[in-house]
């Protein structure tokens, strides 16, 4: 049972605008800018932060600069870069990349709970996948990479409807079988509400999956992703993903688009801001996260979905609040 009167004392924030964001942007937004951002993820005190995408520029060229961009983010003891990788090529890359020493820590790789998906996802039945997965997990491995296995749809299917928890938790005890150090199991469309997280997380929690493997990453295609997350903090989990201003979400490829309204992630300044207002500690820096985010809305070129970026913290001791500015001082 959910119990937020009994949290975690501290979560750790996955940071997505470099990547999970990003794909769905129509605009190629400039390696320079891609550098920054992260910089100033790092500098706000985010030490798990997706990069980039190791996709065929192709399909996908808002990753056209994966290299570049990893050869110019800052490198902090403590601080772990996540890249994606859909292809045996993309580890490959990915692989290289370490070798020469501006790799990431962790690859990503996805399959989906719904076949439906996998096949509009990537074009592949589950059992093609699962084979592809195998040989990219086992080299993702062998080149010293932490490896994070997505099953996307967990909570339902945009195309086939629900999803049976059953089919999801078989492919995340999978990827745990593989070797995956961690578990992402994805609200990919933003269908989940509470309830059915709750039963979700109490389901898996008591059949194999560990508090220490499993990340929770929650869409906002309809504006739950918030509380979808709070729901997951009160199982006690403590991996969290989101995204600067909520942007994210179907990667402009080409693929059908089944998504209706927003597609994003839930927003980082929101969840952040909740979560430090609750009294778990994130150990992120609240006034150089709002500098951020303003900054990120001004790259992308247009105001993003960030409540907090608009109302600022909550005033307990009375404050000055400029969004611009990004500045938060006390008057006490």
């Amino acid at each position: 049972m959910i119990d937020l009167t009994s949290l975690p004392s501290r979560v750790v924030m996955g940071e997505c605008w470099a990547r999970d964001g990003l794909q769905s942007e129509p605009t190629v937004v400039s390696t320079l800018d891609k550098v920054e951002i992260i910089t100033g993820m790092v500098e706000a005190g985010f030490t798990k932060i997706e990069a980039t995408n190791f996709a065929h520029p192709k399909y996908l060229p808002q990753f056209n600069d994966a290299e570049e961009v990893l050869k110019h983010i800052p490198r902090k003891e403590g601080v772990h870069y996540r890249g994606i990788c859909t292809t045996l090529k993309g580890v490959e890359r990915a692989a290289r990349s370490k070798a020469d020493g501006y790799g990431v820590d962790e690859i990503a790789m996805v399959i989906s709970a719904s076949e439906s998906h996998n096949k509009a996802n990537v074009n592949m039945t589950h059992e093609e996948n699962k084979a592809l997965l195998e040989q990219m997990t086992r080299l993702a491995l062998e080149t010293g990479h932490k490896v994070f296995g997505w099953v996307l749809c967990s909570f339902g299917c945009p195309i086939t409807g629900d999803v049976p928890m059953e089919d999801a938790l078989a492919l995340g005890q999978w990827w745990k079988d593989l070797g995956a150090s961690y578990i992402g199991f994805g609200d990919t469309t933003g269908v989940a509400n509470p309830r059915q997280v709750s039963t979700f997380y109490d389901y898996v929690l008591n059949r194999g999956m560990t508090r220490d493997e499993v990340v929770v990453h929650f869409h906002d295609t309809r504006g739950w992703g918030v509380a979808n997350s709070l729901t997951a903090l009160g199982f006690g989990l403590k991996y969290f993903d989101s995204s600067l201003g909520a942007i994210g979400g179907q990667p402009k490829t080409g693929a059908a688009k089944y998504h209706r309204g927003y597609t994003g992630n839930t927003c980082t300044e929101d969840l952040v801001g909740l979560f430090e207002e609750m009294g778990v500690a994130t150990g992120i820096d609240l006034r150089r996260m709002i500098s951020l985010g303003a900054r990120a809305e001004e790259v992308i070129g247009r105001q993003l979905r960030s409540n907090y970026i608009l109302a600022g913290p909550v005033p307990h001791k009375g404050i000055v609040y400029d969004k611009h500015k990004g500045i938060v001082e006390s008057r006490a």
